[in-house]
């Protein structure tokens, strides 16, 4: 079995965890104000954990609800187990499990998939991008007036300080400007829709590696560019994330206030 349909393998069997978990009560614990963690985020990623242990002992795994220090190594994994928590507790079918292999500083395997959705977006470094056994690129939209635009809100909103303001005053520059916005609560599966082409552009701050490790590769494989509000590369520091079809990314950019 190649190291894609390992990974793939492991997605797959994750997402029956989080099949009968979301059709089950949950027990809630609050990791903030609004930020939430189920028993079945926990058990989804002991058992990713597991999985990648036997055959990428070589790589240093980074969990979302287990890792601590540092998100930056020469081979790291990085895992959300249930990318979209808040849309699990609700019902809202609009999560995924997503694993990003990356190799100095570099993505070079991922995976993410929508167990609910039956939507398993994949990649591999220079070999392109696919939903399920289907290739995948980035849409042709040109002018970001015609642009359906994805983004998230920060956890911080709630204090209104200035992630709040950046959230607003975002919002306030792009909406006369491009066709609509949507908020799907997974900056995993919103990068891949972007990926697909359901999505011409997106953006948001303070995501941390597990939210995007998995999706980067995903949309640079179908087409796509990543930077931060700036313009400038991302990476696992960087405060914002901007990414695109390519062909509105700098239309997008002067749109979007620097934080």
């Amino acid at each position: 079995m190649s190291t894609i349909e390992k990974l793939k393998k492991i997605a797959y069997e994750a997402g029956e965890i989080i099949k009968e978990g979301y059709v089950a009560n949950k027990e809630i614990t609050h990791k903030g104000v609004v930020d939430i963690v189920t028993q079945y985020d926990v058990a989804t990623e002991k058992f990713i954990l597991n999985a990648l242990q036997k055959d990428f002992s070589e790589y240093i795994l980074v969990g979302e609800e287990s890792h601590e220090g540092s998100y930056h190594y020469d081979k790291a994994i990085y895992i959300d187990p249930i990318d979209g928590t808040t849309n699990f507790v609700h019902g809202f079918p609009y999560l995924a499990v997503s694993i990003g292999v990356w190799e100095k500083g570099e993505p070079v395997l991922a995976v993410v998939y929508n167990p609910l959705l039956n939507e398993m977006f994949w990649a591999q470094k220079e070999k392109g991008a696919y939903l399920n056994e289907k290739r995948i690129s980035v849409s042709e939209q040109t002018q970001l007036q015609q642009s359906l635009v994805g983004t998230g809100f920060p956890y911080a909103k709630v204090n209104k300080g200035i992630e709040y303001q950046w959230v607003i005053e975002c919002l306030s520059n792009l909406l006369p400007y491009i066709r609509d916005i949507r908020r799907l609560g997974a900056a995993a599966l919103d990068l891949c829709y972007l990926a697909q082409g359901k999505l011409d552009a997106f953006y948001e701050i303070d995501l941390k590696p597990w939210d995007t490790a998995g999706g980067i590769l995903i949309l640079e494989e179908a087409g796509g560019k990543v930077s931060d509000v700036y313009g400038e590369s991302y990476d696992f520091n960087s405060k914002s994330i901007v990414a695109s079809n390519g062909l509105v990314h700098g239309q997008l950019l002067k749109k979007l206030e620097k934080i």
